[in-house]
Formats: C-alpha cells, structure tokens, sequence
C-alpha cells in the first residue's frame, strides 16, 4: 500500500483491476468529464458521482485508509470488484490536476467510510483479547507496529496466492507451447489471431501480464514475411525460458530471479539505495494504446556515467504529468528497480530546478554498441534494447533502408524499420551534412533508433523523436 496522502501512479491503479475489460472499461472513465461532487478526504476516503446509462449517477467511495488494502462501494449492478467506476475514479484522483479536490465526503460515502473504521476497532479489540498483548483496544489499535506487522503479514499472503496462480498459468502455458511445436508451427498460420488471444487471456486471469503481452506478440508473427517460421521459433523459445525461470525462481541468483518477475508481470518497488547526481534529460518519448499512455525518459549522470530510464504513466490517452524538459539538467536523487542490468528508476527528491549545462554524454563506437547489446542479453535474454550514445556517426543509405556508419572504423549500425519513417532521421540528415555527429537512441535486436544528437562544434542537444 501508499502511504496515506501520497497519491498513486496510473500504473498502479490499474492493477487492482481483475482483468484486461476492467482496466479498459476503468482506463475510459479516468477523467472529468463524466464525474460530478468527486472528492477527498485526509483519512483515505475518495469519493464521487459517475454519470451511467441511467438518470441516476452512481454513488462510487474508495476508502484507501486500510493497511489490509483498498475497499470499494458502488451503486452500480458489476460484479467485477473493484469495478470500472471504482478504477476510474482512483485514476481521477491520481491525475492530480484538481479535479478530485479536499473536502468532507457526503453523507453516503461518510456512513460508509466510518463503518468500515468501526470495524476494524472491533477487529482490533478481538486481536488484543485473543492474543492477550495490550491493557486496553486503545492501546493494541494504536501500536504502529503491531498495525505494520500485520499488513506485511497480510502482503505476504496476498503475495503467495498471486504467486501461486502465476505458478499454474505458466505451467498452463508450458503446456501449450509443447501442443504447438508438437502440431508444427503450421498450425499457428492458420489459428491467426484467436489462438493467442485465448493464451493471452489466461494469462491475465492468472495475474501475469508480462507472459499475456509476449503471448499477444506471437500473433503478429505468424505470415508477417519471408523467415516468420525462424522468428515464432524464436519467440517460443524465448517465452520457454521466462516460464521456466519463473518455475525455479527459487534456484536463480537473486539478482536475475527479480529480472524473471519483472518480466512476467510483477511491479517491483524501487528499493536501490538512492543515487544523486546531477542528471542530463537526453530524450522523451511517449507511447500510447488504448489503456495508458507510457511516457519514456532517458536520463543520464554527468558524474557517474550512469544512463538510467525514468517511466511516467496517464490514463486512456492522457499525458503524463512527469514532463521533463529535455536538454536540461536536474540535481536530483533517484532510486533504482531490481533486476539484472536493471535501468528503470524512481525520481526521488529534486534538490533544484532542470537549468541548462553543456554537459553531453560519453560515446562509443558502433562496434562496442553491438558487444554492449550482447553483453546486456546474457544478464537479461529478454531484452529488447539498450540505450546507446555513438561518438561518431553517419547517417547514411544502405539499400533500401539507413544506417550509421562509425566514422572511425569499418562499422555500422542499421536504423530500425519504425525509425526511417519519423521525421527524426531528416533532421539528423540535416544536422550532420555528411559529417560524423554524436547520436544517443536506443538500440536492439531491431536496429538503431535515433532520439537525440548534438552538432559537431559547440551546441543544444536536437530532439529527434
């Protein structure tokens, strides 16, 4: 759980839904327009009125001040709990824009709310009783200590049974790829879509949506060109492994076992030690589906060295608050996710507004880029990039497509197909004029996607994304 008073991310909002329909239907009423009298109160009550197919809103009140977990109440018919009007009222409020603003909570939401605190005393006094520790309810409801063992305990548990069904989904998913390969991968052309649209579907009902996402792209491979066989093979192969390092998690070093529950699915907190430095915005990006609009920050420290991803999330097409202003430079602290090779991290405490600095960051040759890649892959086998800065490249054309050449050695790297159709490579066409610049951008089994570059003598780095 938050701390009470710290709001939420969208990210974490929306894993609270029980299933993929929840976090759209939930994604569509995350904003404004359709709430009216919506409000909060200091004790973790957030509460509002959804305008639905009938003349009467819906009465929807989350009551977050329960170290057990959120509970929610709504006056409308669904049976999902929490339900969308729930969902979209919690990504209200953790927009932050004012529209969920302080008050004291109607009489509906009130009686609910002071309910539920009534019987958590009595929850507590049968505690004290049973276990024979405090003198008096008051005492044993007011021991912080006992409250946070408690909740840990009750994490735990909750941690376990989610454990345990992503444990049967995986091997459920075992099993189906040993049907596939089993039956020749024929069979995936002719299935098209429906045939992983069901895997992926099991997979979200058993909590592991980063074995639904690899299970969806499998669908898009099957008769997507010349070579799909080898890539599907691939892939299969690659959804193996996860499966199984989930599967004997417990027999991996601890640092690849957090990789392999990232991977499939499982939100790590960010728990590194923090880090200041005073950090370069390189690039920012924004990517979009019809439940969250992701936005990707690459940040990077001018006195470590050290490149590190900043992720911000909005709700159904919204942007993101987390606005970093690029080409500037910020003192900051951040904090980083486990994992091996881990560079996702938390923005922590800003000791000064983003100011301008002629710093740029260290550039290798397209040689070591490639090495650095394969090196990033024995940690992380599920990898898709890394991000890269190239000391001296040129943009130049290969057949009929573009890559940049290393203006030192005999060596290049191919642009990524979705990166030759921004207008992004025209301006960095413009900007090196034949000349070698240094580029930053992200680089995989895909190719070389450009996202900033700097001129040749002394200059403002060139968004190219």
């Amino acid at each position: 759980m938050t701390e009470q008073g710290v709001r939420w991310s969208a990210e974490q909002v929306l894993a609270l839904a029980s299933d993929a329909a929840s976090r759209k239907a939930g994604s569509r009423l995350g904003v404004a327009g359709p709430w009216s009298e919506a409000g909060r109160s200091g004790e973790g009550a957030v509460w509002g009125l959804c305008k639905g197919s009938g003349s009467t809103p819906y009465r929807t009140v989350v009551d977050l001040g329960d170290a057990a977990g959120p509970a929610y109440r709504c006056s409308c018919p669904s049976r999902r709990f929490p339900c969308k009007h729930a969902l979209g009222l919690l990504l209200l409020w953790a927009e932050g824009d004012g529209a969920v603003p302080p008050g004291e909570p109607p009489q509906w939401a009130a009686r609910w709310v002071e309910d539920r605190a009534a019987a958590r005393g009595r929850r507590a006094e049968r505690g004290a009783a049973a276990g024979g520790g405090s003198s008096s309810p008051a005492s044993a409801s007011a021991d912080p200590q006992a409250a946070r063992r408690r909740a840990e305990r009750r994490a735990e548990r909750r941690a376990e049974r989610r454990a345990e069904r992503i444990t049967a989904g995986a091997t459920e998913l075992e099993q189906r790829l040993a049907d596939l390969l089993r039956g020749g991968l024929a069979a995936a052309e002719q299935a098209e879509y429906g045939l992983w649209e069901e895997t992926a579907a099991r997979m979200v009902d058993a909590q592991a949506p980063g074995l639904a996402a690899r299970v969806r792209d499998l669908g898009g491979i099957a008769s997507s060109g010349p070579g799909w066989p080898v890539r599907l093979l691939e892939e299969c192969a690659l959804l193996h492994l996860l499966d199984q390092g989930w599967l004997r998690r417990e027999r991996l070093p601890q640092e690849l076992a957090a990789t392999v529950r990232s991977r499939v699915g499982l939100v790590q907190a960010a728990d590194g030690p923090p880090l200041r430095d005073r950090w370069l915005v390189l690039a920012r990006y924004d990517v979009a589906d019809a439940k969250l609009t992701t936005r990707r920050t690459w940040l990077y420290g001018t006195a470590t060295g050290r490149t590190a991803l900043l992720l911000s999330y909005g709700a159904a097409g919204r942007a993101p608050e987390q606005a970093l202003p690029v080409g500037l430079a910020l003192d900051a602290e951040v904090s980083a996710r486990p994992g091996t090779g881990q560079r996702r991290v938390s923005l922590r405490e800003q000791f000064a507004p983003p100011a301008p600095t002629h710093a740029r960051p260290a550039g290798v040759t397209a040689a070591r880029a490639a090495a650095h890649y394969g090196e990033a892959l024995r940690a992380d086998p599920w990898l898709d990039l890394v991000p890269v800065t190239l000391e001296r490249a040129v943009p130049a054309r290969d057949g009929d497509g573009w890559q940049l050449a290393d203006a030192d050695e005999d060596a290049a790297l191919p642009l990524a197909s979705a990166a030759v159709a921004r207008p992004g490579l025209w301006r960095l066409v413009a900007l090196s004029g034949g000349a070698p610049v240094k580029v930053f951008g992200e680089f995989g089994h895909r190719g070389f996607t450009p996202l900033a570059a700097w001129p040749r003598e002394a200059g403002e780095v060139v968004p190219l994304c």
